[in-house]
């Protein structure tokens, strides 16, 4: 509880003492400076933040745009396999019905 007595004593003097260098024309000028360069420093932190955003934007567009690319490569690869599946039961389905058909036919060729 001390210690915040402190911190609270120390955080009001420190107002009261900006305030009375404030009214003097050089200390306003030395706090105008330093209010600019704390601009400035956020400024830039501003800057870099959303520079660093940009680039994490710019790779999780082209992973994303890499993941369409294979599941659409993917997606042509089992129509294939499905196309090509379906053309050799197709084929085989024709030669099962071509062999029975020669069976038939020799068959009657031997009962006659």
């Amino acid at each position: 509880m001390k210690n915040v007595l402190w911190f609270l004593v120390g955080i009001i003097g420190g107002f009261v003492v900006a305030h009375f260098v404030n009214k003097d024309p050089r200390g306003h000028e030395l706090l105008a400076e330093i209010d600019a360069r704390f601009t400035e420093f956020t400024d830039r932190i501003g800057d870099a933040y959303r520079e660093q955003e940009a680039r994490f934007e710019g790779v999780v567009d082209a992973a994303r745009d890499a993941a369409a690319e294979v599941v659409d490569a993917a997606t042509g690869a089992i129509a294939t396999v499905k196309d090509a599946a379906s053309d050799v039961v197709d084929s085989a389905t024709g030669a099962a019905s071509d062999a029975v058909d020669a069976a038939k036919n020799a068959a009657a060729k031997l009962t006659d």
